[in-house]
């Protein structure tokens, strides 16, 4: 696009910054609705919340438990010695 006088580039100036404003909020709001903070829980959420991570943090140390015991044979032959 020609700009012939100083009155067009500051139009579409005007324009852009217009533009550019309106796409920022549309931001700024598509950002608000993907973060939503967490709502307050109860304490039997709370307590039900821990008793499903202890028994997933127990889970994770036993499968590790397991496969380090089964494989540690193999691993081992892989060491230089």
């Amino acid at each position: 696009m020609d700009y012939r006088t100083l009155e067009e580039i500051r139009q579409r100036k005007n324009e852009l910054r217009l533009q550019i404003d309106h796409d920022s909020q549309h931001i700024n709001q598509l950002w608000n609705t993907l973060i939503v903070k967490p709502s307050q829980s109860t304490k039997g959420q709370f307590v039900a919340s821990l008793l499903s991570h202890s028994a997933l943090a127990i889970d994770a140390f036993l499968t590790f438990r397991k496969l380090r015991k089964n494989y540690a044979p193999l691993l081992a032959s892989f060491k230089k010695k």
